[in-house]
């Protein structure tokens, strides 16, 4: 509209150190573990078996950071993020090893959601060049190590939500802070 030069990112799952984990409702990686130092176990809508590339802040910021450089990124829009998916089941082991806790899980009612979410990287990757990523199970350890020396936190709970029709049950509990 201003004619001004942009450059867009969609970041996938991102999680990290320094995230609120304490959001009851964004950030799943968070919200296992804040689960687990609540001694609570950690909640998974449906059988789990829906799949994400959960990707580490590492892999992300600094593309973000250095794009201001690369002027074939001018007026583009990238997907940044981890190329291998892994079920939130998988997640979740992988969470509780990390946090050296007992992993127990509670499975909710499943709610509408996509069941595989990854995305294609390579025209990031074509910009700003191929980068080595961080796996899923440095990343939840080096997340996890930053958590434990944090603790827990408490999250607030969304009140007086305006459309509460067909939200799903699970959904409604939680903003209801019932979860």
């Amino acid at each position: 509209m201003f004619g001004l030069n942009y450059v867009v990112f969609r970041p996938h799952n991102v999680y990290g150190e320094r995230q609120n984990i304490g959001d009851r409702y964004r950030n799943v990686v968070g919200i296992f573990m804040n689960q687990l130092l609540n001694g609570q176990p950690m909640t998974i809508f449906g059988d789990g078996e829906q799949e994400r590339a959960f990707t580490h802040i590492s892999d992300v910021a600094p593309v973000i950071a250095e794009s201001v450089n690369f002027l074939a990124a001018i007026n583009q829009v990238f997907n940044v993020g981890a190329d291998v998916p892994f079920s939130v089941n998988v997640l979740a082991k992988a969470v509780a090893a990390a946090m050296g806790l007992e992993g127990k899980v509670r499975h909710l009612e499943p709610r509408k959601e996509v069941k595989f979410a990854f995305s294609d990287h390579s025209k990031a990757e074509r910009i700003f060049g191929k980068r080595k990523k961080t796996s899923l199970e440095e990343g939840i350890s080096r997340m996890a190590a930053w958590v434990k020396t944090h603790g827990a936190r408490e999250s607030s709970v969304f009140r007086d939500i305006e459309i509460m029709k067909n939200l799903p049950p699970s959904w409604a509990r939680a903003a209801k802070g019932e979860l």
